[in-house]
């Protein structure tokens, strides 16, 4: 997994809590890394897990709803970094549509090495579409945050279904997002 997924947690994590309590929290963890990423480098997923489930307990919050959280992070960090993704794009859904054959192939250029999920979509009309969301990590929640990012983005009011499947807990999912404003 590319460090910058890292780098991004313990922003997100700093920020709330402030660094001397992460320095903590990583200190209580045995890591390959000590807990020490770079953006450009890779490291273990399980790794990264870890870390959420510590921050987890630290601070109450469940392992879930931390992804989320750190999903809709991640998104507004893309849309300061990148924001001519965002820029021709009419709508959220186009933005959601737009992931795996643009968003995807820009990051294959920057880093060749990165492991990504997969979105298939599918469209039900101008105001709803179904993303099947395939990963080999447990980062639904994740996914999950990043899409309700996206729609608060572009100020537009939808209800989104997630339906997980597979045999693998929070590795494949499919979420519905339905415009309703």
């Amino acid at each position: 997994m590319k460090g910058l997924v890292f780098t991004e947690l313990l922003s997100m994590a700093e920020q709330a809590l402030g660094e001397a309590a992460v320095d903590d929290i990583l200190d209580g963890l045995d890591l390959e890394t000590d807990g020490a990423y770079s953006a450009v480098g890779n490291y273990p997923c399980g790794e990264l897990m870890r870390i959420v489930g510590a921050i987890s307990d630290h601070t109450a919050i469940p392992v879930p709803e931390l992804q989320r959280q750190f999903g809709r992070w991640v998104h507004g960090q893309f849309v300061k970094g990148y924001p001519a993704f965002f820029e021709d794009k009419s709508n959220a859904l186009a933005m959601l549509d737009a992931i795996e054959n643009e968003v995807h192939v820009e990051v294959r250029k920057l880093y060749p090495d990165a492991e990504l999920p997969s979105f298939e979509t599918e469209w039900h009309g101008p105001r709803a579409l179904t993303m099947t969301y395939r990963s080999d990590r447990p980062l639904v929640p994740f996914c999950h945050g990043m899409i309700e990012a996206c729609v608060a983005h572009f100020d537009q009011p939808a209800e989104i279904t997630v339906t997980e499947f597979g045999s693998h807990a929070a590795r494949a999912a499919r979420f519905h997002v339905q415009l309703t404003g």
